[in-house]
């Protein structure tokens, strides 16, 4: 493309390595790798995909191609995880080049956000990002087409339109189908911005509709889909890691001889650590390299191993808890306040206390971390289920001293991902260890034991908080201190309290009218690495908010949804930045505001559907609870039964949901229902301690996920439609953090028991006689 046509086509650019500079300077640490918080530069602060490092790019010719055969190609450049991005991002793009569905196919891009712009797939964003870009890239090649159909037939471009896959020419009736005029439209300069000519929504083919079937299921039920365990080469060796069983610690000995007496086992080969804190950086370790996954794994039972364990030795998970609520007991960093909340308890009356405890979770994908690697000549080529490629070949080139052009990231499919794989640890030990094996590729296998044991958690965290009730039974004053080891602890010396990201996450960003408020974040130091995990921060931070509401509600003698509907106020907009969050999610305050009436209207929708108030047996309970994040607004409501033995049946969930205008609806109920499951299972059975340093659990038999039994027998998805127009929110994370409160809530309701501890496992057992 010529210089001219680029300039159509920007692209919104920012270095990563500049904004991890800027940040050291601040003194913050943020997850500036993934979720593009500008705030430490001195220049004009940009929002959504603006914000992002490498931005946006619509430019048709990097992201479509069109066969003589009339087959479109569609370059998804976000990594498919389950989410079915590559469905409703091609969704986006066939609506607007009025494409037949059935002559769409999709590819992934490699890692390449100078071509592609933005890869990372996180933070709920890739619709709200890339929708608007690829409907101009769509919509660009439609009209592409339509110009070459006018010049074959010299007739003016306004005679032209397309529809469903060809060309009309309106007077005459003639048509020309899309394969037909390929080459000539690929050869025409792409429209300016100001030309194009986007679809209204009424005219949407596949946009907000449930009938477009998933582009990628068919390959996935017949097993032809490609995952990161997939990819076969010649001469192939396997590898699996012995790491350091403690966070920083380093080996001191080694004894490899029995492990090279395994049959199969090539080579042992040691893997050096990185300094903490270890960022993206593998553990260490000792590598066993085999002619097959079993025989690498055999040889890795038979080494001999003598580990210093370093300064997290003695990270014990019930005296870190013991720390964690005596700092959550007393004053901490200040960081939001109105009026006087001490003025308030020291007047007495009816207060309230609670503390909460959330305990360190796994992401545990269904497909643990796996990466083939190549190295010769200079140059590494990987295949990996990456949800970060950009910062993985970053990363690559600088491990192995080569540059960056040299480093060619292939994107498998994830089979699952949850945050997990945005780090590529695992991927560079596959980097580091082909090096070692030059022209021979390497795959590195973590068995699940290696994905539990050296993950990078969801944090741990102490929720107090202290209300007061009025004598009309109000809450007048509110004091939450929230008390969690930080993710910045992997970017630099340990901030030893939450980064502003973090407490973005429902916590100063809580919209409730309280006219005494002061949020406190004590001190917390990390103990291993700490990580996003579905729905981070809002996890904790909703449980806590959620539940003490329903307690001050229990307290007050009142209906919980009334209490909550009047803690929210009259609908209103509030800009994050008035309540201390600089972040909100990375979007505009302006566009993005926090809105109470689309909170309300949730927990509306939701408590109505459910049938709120209604007859209940003994035993049985509805719970409720709602949260926003991701700039998207779900309130659930849970109808549960708790048995004499404790046991707990699911009848029915019920999530009313507001994420703007749905793109992909079948796609948002998908979501919306994993996250109910996901949900529960974080909040009954889902625990990952500490022992010695060591994480206490090895496999699905003590790292408990949700199972059949725990899912409820109906999950209904309820799409709320706010008024006016509002811009596109986010779907993957945002149905997460108001699951486990509306448990807890439920389970209250049925047997008047309180839970303020995670998991819940055995808390019901003979509730009956408590």
């Amino acid at each position: 493309m010529s210089r001219t046509d680029m300039d159509d086509f920007a692209v919104a650019n920012l270095s990563r390595r500049g904004f991890l500079k800027g940040m050291a300077a601040s003194s913050v640490l943020v997850i500036a790798a993934s979720w593009g918080w500008r705030e430490a530069f001195a220049e004009e602060r940009k929002y959504g995909a603006d914000g992002m490092e490498h931005g946006w790019v619509d430019d048709p010719k990097v992201f479509l191609a069109l066969g003589a055969d009339g087959l479109v190609t569609f370059v998804c450049s976000r990594s498919e995880m389950g989410q079915g991005v590559r469905t409703s991002l091609a969704m986006v793009v066939a609506d607007e080049l009025e494409a037949d569905w059935a002559m769409m196919r999709v590819i992934q891009a490699p890692g390449d956000e100078q071509r592609y712009g933005n890869q990372d797939t996180d933070g709920s964003r890739s619709m709200r990002h890339w929708f608007e870009p690829l409907r101009r890239c769509g919509a660009a090649a439609r009209q592409m087409l339509e110009q070459a159909a006018a010049e074959r037939w010299q007739v003016p471009a306004g005679e032209c339109r397309a529809e469903l896959h060809k060309v009309m020419h309106v007077p005459s009736g003639r048509s020309l189908g899309y394969g037909e005029l390929a080459e000539a439209a690929a050869a025409l300069p792409v429209p300016g911005r100001d030309s194009l000519r986007l679809k209204a929504p009424e005219q949407f083919r596949y946009i907000g509709k449930e009938s477009t079937r998933s582009i990628d299921g068919a390959d996935i039920v017949n097993g032809r889909a490609v995952y990161g365990l997939d990819p076969r080469f010649e001469n192939m060796l396997y590898a699996v890691v012995a790491r350091p069983p403690v966070y920083g610690g380093k080996l001191k000995k080694l004894d490899a001889s029995a492990a090279l007496q395994v049959p199969g086992v090539v080579r042992v080969v040691e893997i050096a650590g990185s300094p903490l804190p270890s960022e993206f950086q593998p553990l260490g370790g000792v590598a066993v390299v085999a002619s097959n996954t079993w025989a690498a794994i055999k040889g890795r039972e038979a080494l001999k191993l003598d580990w210093d364990d370093g300064a997290n030795a003695a990270y014990d998970s019930v005296a870190y808890r013991e720390a964690l609520s005596k700092a959550a007991r007393a004053p901490g960093k200040v960081v939001r306040e109105a009026g006087d909340v001490e003025a308030v308890f020291a007047r007495g009356g009816r207060l309230v206390e609670a503390e909460y405890y959330i305990p360190h979770l796994a992401q545990a994908p269904m497909e643990p971390p796996v990466a083939t690697a190549w190295f010769a000549d200079g140059a590494c080529e990987v295949w990996a289920p990456s949800q970060a490629p950009q910062v993985t070949r970053e990363r690559i080139a600088e491990r192995l001293g080569i540059p960056f052009g040299q480093v060619k990231v292939n994107v498998t499919l994830l089979g699952g991902g949850f945050g997990r794989k945005s780090k590529p640890d695992f991927i560079l030990e596959a980097a580091v260890l082909a090096r070692e094996f030059p022209g021979r590729h390497v795959r590195v296998q973590w068995t699940r034991e290696d994905d539990l044991q050296h993950s990078y958690f969801h944090t741990v965290s102490v929720e107090y908080l202290r209300g007061a009730l009025d004598a009309d039974g109000k809450p007048s004053a509110w004091l939450h201190r929230s008390v969690a080891p930080s993710i910045g602890a992997l970017f630099g010396p340990d901030p030893r309290h939450e980064n502003p990201i973090e407490l973005g996450m429902g916590f100063v960003s809580m919209p409730y009218a309280l006219p005494n408020l002061r949020l406190e974040n004590p001190e917390a130091a990390a103990h291993t690495r700490v990580g996003w995990y579905r729905s981070v921060s809002n996890i904790p931070h909703a449980f806590a908010v959620q539940s003490f509401i329903a307690e001050l509600a229990a307290a007050a003698g009142r209906d919980h949804r009334d209490f909550l509907l009047e803690l929210l106020g009259p609908a209103r907009r509030i800009d994050p930045h008035s309540l201390g969050d600089t972040w909100n999610h990375g979007e505009s305050p302006t566009l993005y505001p926090i809105d109470t009436g689309r909170l309300r209207a949730v927990v509306e929708e939701a408590t109505r559907q459910a049938g709120w108030g209604r007859e209940l047996p003994r035993g049985r309970g509805l719970g409720l609870a709602v949260h926003y994040s991701f700039v998207t607004y779900v309130a659930v409501v849970l109808d549960v039964e708790v048995r004499d033995d404790g046991t707990l049946v699911m009848h029915r969930a019920d999530m009313a949901v507001d994420c703007g205008p749905q793109i992909n609806p079948e796609r948002i109920r998908s979501q919306m229902e994993g996250a109910c499951v996901m949900g529960l299972g974080n909040t009954l059975v889902s625990e990952i301690s500490f022992k010695d340093g060591r994480v206490q659990q090895s496999n699905l038999h003590d790292y408990q996920v949700a199972r059949l039994p725990l899912a409820p027998k109906t999950i209904a998805v309820h799409p709320v439609m706010p008024a006016g127009e509002v811009p596109l929110g986010g779907v993957g994370e945002p149905g997460v953090p108001p699951v486990g409160p509306a448990l807890a809530n439920a389970i209250f309701a049925a047997t008047g028991r309180r839970i303020r501890e995670l998991p819940i496992r055995n808390q019901l057992q003979n509730w009956r006689g408590a």
